[in-house]
């Protein structure tokens, strides 16, 4: 039987500069779509899963998503003795339990394979699941559940991977496809960025990864790639060559909340699945298309 997975990681120590001056004082993360921080939506699919602990690898100016994980007392007291109980259940339903959350600093912009390295204490010798903040996966069931039942069933290193248009390969780290069926499949490699023309297929890793501990001491070798960064990819690609890797085609839609126009599109797509909210604001988007066309 796998060992369950039951922590994750959160890389939440960048500085968000494409979103400036939004992000000046305000973590990226922490950016809302409709009335959600974007790190909430990601952690609630963590929690869909059976994930138990929730590591954050965090960096300066990101105490604010320590307190958003924290409880308010002043402001339960007033949303109690203003009868807004909706609202105060809401806030207590979001709030992992007491020793459910961990926080390491990533002291120096030196990668995704580094922020997952700052987290490896904390992690320790079990299997762990990787998501990105930045990308959000809208389906009936979340992206790292149906990864999670791939890991059942076979072990080792899982990666949720989606289909892009050929000439987009170049942009994205691209995996090779090897037995099984066409969600769930053996990986025979992995390239990042591959020239055009050259990729293995049009399959692209999308921000969820299961990982196995021993992609910490590979990571704490691994010596800095593109831009001077530790590449996680790096790291996975040496671990192939003695533990499997899965891919999972997730059903779901991914938005790139890491640029302006994904996070625009997530707001539109999460407004309009919320029956409160979708009559209204469809009614608007007619009139802002009709105005502007």
């Amino acid at each position: 039987m796998n060992p369950p997975i039951r922590k994750a990681v959160f890389p939440v120590a960048g500085l968000g500069t494409r979103f400036l001056p939004a992000t000046k004082a305000m973590p990226k993360e922490m950016l809302t779509v409709v009335d959600r921080p974007l790190i909430q939506y990601v952690v609630d699919e963590a929690r869909e899963a059976g994930i138990e602990h929730f590591v954050f690898v965090t960096g300066r100016n990101k105490t604010v998503i320590e307190d958003h994980f924290d409880v308010q007392v002043e402001l339960e007291l007033t949303l109690n003795e203003r009868g807004k109980t909706i609202a105060l259940e809401e806030l207590r339903r979001d709030m992992p339990l007491p020793g459910q959350t961990s926080y390491t600093r990533q002291q120096a912009p030196l990668g995704l394979g580094h922020a997952v390295l700052c987290a490896r204490e904390l992690i320790g010798n079990e299997p762990f699941a990787l998501l990105l903040p930045d990308v959000l996966i809208q389906g009936e069931k979340g992206c790292l559940a149906q990864m999670i039942e791939a890991y059942n069933a076979s072990g080792g290193n899982v990666i949720a991977v989606e289909e892009t248009e050929p000439e987009k390969t170049s942009s994205y780290g691209v995996v090779g496809v090897g037995e099984g069926d066409d969600r769930v499949f053996s990986i025979t490699e992995m390239v990042e960025k591959p020239e055009p023309g050259t990729a293995p297929s049009n399959l692209i890793i999308t921000g969820r990864y299961i990982l196995q501990p021993e992609i910490f001491p590979l990571l704490l070798r691994q010596e800095r790639g593109t831009g001077g960064e530790i590449q996680l990819t790096d790291a996975m690609i040496q671990l192939m060559k003695t533990q499997p890797f899965t891919g999972v085609r997730f059903e779901g839609r991914t938005f790139d909340c890491g640029s302006k126009s994904g996070f625009l599109a997530a707001n539109v797509a999460y407004a309009l699945a919320r029956p409160d909210i979708a009559p209204a604001f469809r009614d608007e988007l007619r009139r802002i298309i009709m105005t502007a066309s």
